[in-house]
Formats: C-alpha cells, sequence, structure tokens
C-alpha cells in the first residue's frame, strides 16, 4: 500500500486512465479548432466535439444539442443563475424573486449575493437535520414573482440527495425554471433521466474521473431563450457561451460521461462497501461519533462524522498521510465554520468537530483498514489534550 491515501473524492478526483488515453491525441496530432469549417483540422475537432456532446447528454437523459460546455461547474452555475435574472429583466421584470437553498455552494450563493445587491430578491431555504430540502418548504417561499428555483442534486459535505425530480415538477407547474447544481451527483449516483424533471443542469468533469476545467450546462430547449448568455464574443455553444472549445478537455468529459454510464452500478456498489466499512469501524473504535446526512438518500462514496471534543483542523495536521477535509474544498481556506453544517442545526462547536471522507473509484479495503488504525490513536490524543 502506497502513502499518501486518498480519500477527498468530493473535492476532486484522478483521471481515468481510459479517459486520459483519449485525450491525448487532441493535444498534438488533432489540434484543430472546432469552428474552422474550411479543413480536415476542424472537421476532425468538430466530429470529436459531437460524439462527446451526445455521451454528455446521455448521462443525464438530454439531447445533444441541449449541452452547452463551461470551464466547469462554477461558470455553468452562473451562467444558470445569471442568465436567467438577465433574461428575465430584459423581458420586463424587476425585482424578480429567486428561491434557493441555505446549503448550495458558494457557486450558487455568490451570484445570488450579487443580484441581491442589485434589486433582485432571494429567500434561502433551511434543510432539515439530514441536510435535506423539502419540497414544501421551497413551495412555501415561492412568491408572485418567483422567476427562478435553484437546488442542489446532492449535497457537498454530508452526500444528501435532495429530491430535485419533486422539486421541478413542483417548479414547472407555475413555469418557474428550476436548475440543480448536480457537480456531486453525475457519476456518483443514477442521473439517466434528470433532465426530463429539471430545466437546467450544471455539472464538471474533475467530480468523476474527468479533467478539470471542463464542465457543461444542460439547458432544456424550450426555455433557452429565457437564459441569456454571459460570456460574449463569437455566438459559440448556439450562442450561450463564446469562447474556443478546448476540444481535449471536451473530449475528456465525454469520455469520462461514457465511463461513468458503464461503470456506475459498481462504482456505487464499490463505494457503499468501504463506507460502510469505514463508517462502522469508526462507530466501533471512537465512542460518540455520529454520521450525518440522510441515513438512505445520500450519494454511497461520502462518509461525515462528528466526532466529540475533536478539532478537524487538528486531525488533518496530525495525519498528513491520509487526505481527507474539513469541509468543501471551495472554502477550505477558512477559519468559520461550515454553512451547509449550521444551516442543518450544528453548533459551531459541532461542525468545527466533523470530517468529511470520499470515496472513490480507486480506493481499497487496506486504505480503509490503515485509515481505522490510523485515526482513533490520534484524536483520542487530541482528545485528552482538549
Amino acid at each position: 500500500m502506497r502513502l499518501p491515501i486518498y480519500l477527498d473524492s468530493n473535492a476532486t478526483t484522478p483521471v481515468d486512465p481510459a479517459v486520459l488515453e483519449r485525450m491525448l491525441p487532441y493535444f498534438t496530432e488533432s489540434f484543430g479548432n472546432a469552428a474552422s469549417k474550411t479543413h480536415s483540422f476542424g472537421w476532425e475537432a468538430d466530429r470529436a466535439v459531437q460524439t462527446a456532446r451526445t455521451e454528455v447528454a446521455a448521462i443525464v437523459g438530454a439531447k445533444p444539442r441541449e449541452i452547452v460546455f463551461t470551464s466547469g461547474a462554477t461558470e455553468a452555475d452562473n451562467q444558470a443563475i445569471l442568465g436567467a435574472a438577465e433574461r428575465y429583466r430584459m423581458r420586463g421584470g424587476t425585482d424578480g424573486h429567486i428561491v434557493t437553498s441555505a446549503i448550495e455552494h458558494p457557486a450558487i450563493l455568490d451570484p445570488c449575493d450579487w443580484l441581491e445587491k442589485r434589486g433582485f430578491r432571494v429567500t434561502r431555504v433551511r434543510p432539515d437535520r439530514t441536510g435535506r430540502v423539502s419540497v414544501e418548504a421551497v413551495e412555501a417561499a415561492l412568491e408572485p414573482d418567483t422567476f427562478l428555483v435553484s437546488v442542489m442534486h446532492v449535497n457537498n459535505e454530508v452526500g444528501t440527495v435532495n429530491p430535485v425530480a419533486e422539486l421541478g415538477a413542483m417548479a414547472r407547474e407555475r413555469d418557474i425554471l428550476f436548475h440543480t447544481d448536480a457537480a456531486q451527483g453525475v457519476g456518483k449516483v443514477p442521473t439517466a433521466d434528470l433532465a426530463a424533471h429539471v430545466d437546467l443542469i450544471s455539472f464538471t468533469g474533475h467530480k468523476f474521473y474527468g479533467p478539470k476545467g471542463v464542465g457543461a450546462l444542460y439547458v432544456r430547449n424550450e426555455i433557452r431563450e429565457r437564459i441569456a448568455p454571459i460570456l460574449h464574443g463569437g455566438g459559440h455553444e448556439r450562442g450561450l457561451r463564446s469562447g474556443t472549445l478546448s476540444v481535449p478537455l471536451i473530449v475528456g468529459l465525454g469520455a469520462a460521461c461514457a465511463v461513468a454510464d458503464e461503470k456506475l452500478a459498481s462504482d456505487m456498489e464499490h463505494a457503499r462497501t468501504l463506507a460502510a466499512r469505514l463508517a462502522e469501524g469508526l462507530t466501533a473504535r471512537l465512542p460518540g461519533v455520529r454520521r450525518n446526512g440522510h441515513p438512505d438518500d445520500r450519494a454511497p462514496g461520502t462518509v461525515h462524522v462528528t466526532i466529540p471534543k475533536m478539532e478537524a483542523q487538528s486531525v488533518l495536521v496530525a495525519l498528513p498521510e491520509v487526505a481527507i477535509s474539513a469541509g468543501s474544498a471551495c472554502s477550505s481556506a477558512e477559519a468559520t465554520p461550515s454553512h451547509v453544517l449550521t444551516a442543518m442545526g450544528m453548533s459551531k462547536e459541532e461542525a468545527a468537530a466533523s470530517l468529511r471522507f470520499g470515496i472513490g473509484r480507486f480506493n481499497r479495503e487496506d486504505e480503509i483498514d490503515y485509515v481505522l488504525e490510523a485515526i482513533p490513536p490520534k484524536i483520542e490524543s487530541l482528545q485528552k489534550l482538549g
């Protein structure tokens, strides 16, 4: 067994060798611009992009023409939120209303904050103690001029899966756009029919063994005119996202989707088995451990625990040979408690005593066993030190 051990797959994942193999020729041999329509280099690049577009569409049950390639989920989230708000305002709407949840990724919350400063109103619905956002709570937050609801598919910290199909149906009945950030769902839980229930889906390659720097936004064809572009230039991606397409990264995203489709059942079973081994082992060795998140509706590879009388940051320092997290990667440099955990009702002390393990495709039993032998003594020492 090699050290260090990587157990932070919610933050990012390694590129699968099969994905890398598909990408490599497009850095050197097949380097054409997919927008070049007058020669074979451009035609070859365009064919590769269209193949990837079909693969990406399939993982969420969309049509290829409904996929807009982006630099990642953050850009896709911004395109969905800001694009919907801009089009609403262009159509004569003023001071419109957005409903989101209090546990969203900053790529949702920050654009909402930005819009709020510019006259829009935003309601942030709190989840229950398992991290689940209910349809009833979102419905109760709606107002006559609500034009957008955005609730994440799978929470990035505790792994709880939200009822996005039901939320999407509720929004569609009222002609309200519904967006979901599925960065933690695609490739980790079933998403093959997700597009049937929602209007907008954001996701990114590096969360499921694809390259960093590429993602996608699904835009349901029927609502496309209700989303304005936020990047302007050459009118790429049917006018919604200008900029030369990164053919190697897009090929990698498509390949990652194809591999994820093929391996989803085995990946989920593998993650579920190792997660149970880890959670049960921690509970047996450390008194008072509590596993957070929904007991049933959660991504199988996420194990989020609160351990009494312990500071998570101290564990990370004391155990450098194991890559785990005390929260979201996007805010790991911040000293403030997780907004997700406090919104779920945890105290600041409980939030600070919480650890997140992200189990992935390439983790093994012996790595879990090493962690179960290494972590308890470190935590017991820290607890004695107070």
